[in-house]
């Protein structure tokens, strides 16, 4: 009997440690669809492959990217200007932590970690590990003129977790359309006439 579940708690190990390992050694996709490759028309599209979902939108803005980044990187503003956007709290700033509370999930607050930041063209937030991870990247591309802007914004989910999760979670399409519709007005308000 003692030979019976020491085999026992031997094989829960074994099978744990392949688990812990399984997860560690997930594949993170940090984004999906290169920004260039978006079409500006301010409608979102969501990619699934293997290995992420993801949610891509980019628009035409015609304000030169000082002010869209502005409005990007003003954490306590976002609320004024975005209507998917409940609070955020924090500094957006490399390596900083934010905290975000979306209307989409208004009972539910996001910690995120400010991973990359070029000032005024890149912008990347995230949470989660390798289990399950949420990628956001901002891209301001100038246009010729410099009084205007591309914006794209894309969110890649990945991680072994991922099929476990994503029958829970919404559709998160409208809220791309509205954040990019959002941003267009908020910055073509303030923008310099043409």
């Amino acid at each position: 009997m003692k030979k019976a579940l020491m085999g026992v708690a031997v094989l829960v190990g074994v099978l744990a440690l392949g688990g812990f390992i399984a997860v560690q050694t997930a594949t993170v996709v940090r984004q999906l669809r290169p920004h260039g490759e978006l079409k500006a028309n301010g409608v979102a599209e969501k990619t699934r492959t293997a290995d992420a979902l993801d949610y891509s939108v980019a628009i035409q803005i015609a304000a030169p990217p000082a002010i869209v980044w502005a409005l990007l990187t003003d954490a306590k503003g976002y609320p004024q200007w975005n209507s998917t956007v409940v609070k955020l709290d924090g500094t957006i700033a490399k390596g900083e932590l934010i905290q975000l509370v979306a209307k989409v999930a208004p009972e539910r607050t996001f910690s995120l970690k400010v991973s990359e930041l070029e000032k005024p063209l890149h912008l990347v937030w995230e949470d989660g590990g390798k289990a399950f991870s949420g990628v956001r990247t901002f891209t301001l591309t100038p246009g010729p003129d410099g009084a205007s802007t591309v914006f794209a914004m894309s969110e890649t989910l990945s991680g072994r977790m991922l099929p476990m999760i994503e029958g829970s979670l919404p559709d998160f399409t409208p809220e791309f359309n509205g954040f990019a519709r959002d941003l267009k007005v908020a910055a073509e308000k303030v923008a310099p006439p043409q």
